[in-house]
């Protein structure tokens, strides 16, 4: 199949976000849909809570009543996902299920996405990506942490420091 993975939300009932996330594995491991059907995840988040003067953390679900499908859409996923018990439904007109864009991918933080770099501070780099694409500079500061780097670039005779994303740079070969 040429078609690649999408992720895709699920409607559930609320509090069985956990029960159809379980489901759809057993389905998929029972009935052989590992082809189309390649992970399932209940988006939660991790919050500390003072209750009677005691901390406790306590994991919660970011969305509640939602499970994120990653699949390839066929008739038959979508027939295995939309009749797991729990489930009322995709995000989207019924018809057809829309998948969640690449922005709101890493927004929600389902992919992350790790950038190695071959480049450090005081390395010349050269920009290939965004408006001063073809600019070579000098690595000032480097935040993989914060997907940072800051490099001093020479435009219009001056030397000027610019912030860019860490996928934005890349070792000069000069």
């Amino acid at each position: 199949m040429s078609e690649t993975p999408k992720w895709y939300v699920i409607h559930t009932y609320s509090g069985y976000e956990n029960k159809v996330a379980q489901n759809i594995e057993k389905v998929v491991e029972n009935q052989g849909f590992q082809d189309l059907i390649f992970e399932v995840r209940v988006p939660t988040e991790t919050v500390v809570e003072y209750k009677d003067d005691k901390k406790r953390e306590v994991e919660r679900k970011i969305f509640p009543g939602y499970v994120l499908v990653k699949m390839i859409l066929t008739d038959d996923s979508w027939y295995v996902v939309r009749n797991i018990r729990g489930v009322t439904g995709f995000v989207g007109p019924s018809t057809k299920p829309i998948p969640l864009t690449e922005k709101e991918i890493e927004d929600l933080g389902v992919e992350v996405k790790t950038v190695e770099v071959d480049y450090q501070v005081g390395s010349g780099v050269k920009i290939v990506h965004g408006p001063l694409e073809g600019f070579v500079g000098k690595v000032e500061e480097l935040d993989v942490d914060k997907d940072m780097v800051k490099v001093t670039v020479s435009m219009f005779g001056r030397d000027t420091l610019v912030e860019l994303q860490l996928g934005q740079v890349e070792l000069s070969k000069d």
